[in-house]
């Protein structure tokens, strides 16, 4: 393909769209990975790679043998490592595909606007819960996923298979309830589960203030596509986590369009 000629360098437009589609990968990758764990190690596999090359320059072929046998399995390693982050980034590209950006416009072309007014009316009884909770402060963890996860979930948690209902959520998180610690999980427009018990973040940069249910509910959402609605004990505030971020003071407008969105 021709391309222009800089004497010193000839670019194409394979080059370009190279390079584009490199910078795209750097950009979800970032998104991915900042205020995580995975900084950490990706910066340590960098001074590996760079000890690497000094070493292999210098002739030092004792450390460079070393070296060598631990950088032969580095893919390997690499995709243990970052294995949530691996999963999280397919997810994302599954969700900004063109059909699912889109698929408001094919739902008002196929009639599933009723879908999500139903879907309104499925959110209320969780709305109105959060806001009872958030008055009396008492605390609470809603989990939300698209596919209940049985291995995930069904080793640590109560099976309940309800329908979603507000004086049933109030009542999990009843202060004095058995069911009450721990988080409740949400699937298929079903309370799948309570109690369970969740992998905490493992990020060290989240505010001191945030207990035990925030660092699950950001747990939770770093490693699947789950969705997470904290209610502090302590203040009443709502939080919102998803992909491993948080989102603080969430009015209950905000919290409608969110789970609109995302249940």
């Amino acid at each position: 393909m021709k391309g222009f000629d800089f004497d010193f360098l000839t670019i194409t437009v394979t080059d370009v769209v190279d390079i584009l589609f490199v910078a795209f990968l750097i950009y979800y990758t970032y998104n991915l990975i900042k205020n995580t764990m995975a900084v950490n190690l990706l910066l340590g596999m960098v001074i590996i790679l760079v000890l690497w090359f000094v070493v292999d320059a210098l002739n030092m072929r004792l450390l460079s043998a070393i070296i060598n046998k631990f950088m032969s399995v580095g893919v390997i390693a690499m995709i243990i490592i970052f294995q949530p982050e691996i999963r999280r980034f397919l997810l994302m590209i599954g969700k900004n595909t063109f059909l699912q950006k889109n698929k408001a416009w094919w739902g008002y072309l196929f009639g599933s606007k009723d879908i999500e007014r139903d879907n309104l009316v499925r959110i209320k009884p969780i709305i109105d819960a959060c806001k009872s909770m958030k008055k009396s402060r008492t605390g609470a963890l809603i989990v939300f996923v698209k596919f209940y996860d049985d291995q995930l979930f069904a080793n640590s948690c109560e099976v309940i298979d309800s329908k979603i209902s507000k004086r049933l959520l109030e009542s999990i998180f009843q202060k004095y309830s058995p069911l009450h610690d721990g988080a409740v999980v949400i699937a298929e427009n079903k309370i799948k589960s309570a109690s369970c018990i969740l992998p905490l973040t493992d990020n060290d940069k989240l505010p001191p203030q945030f207990g035990l249910r925030h660092r699950a509910g950001i747990g939770i959402s770093e490693t699947t596509d789950a969705v997470a609605v904290i209610v502090s004990e302590e203040t009443g505030e709502i939080a919102y986590a998803k992909q491993g971020r948080v989102r603080m003071n969430v009015s209950f407008g905000e919290l409608e369009k969110l789970l609109n969105k995302d249940f």
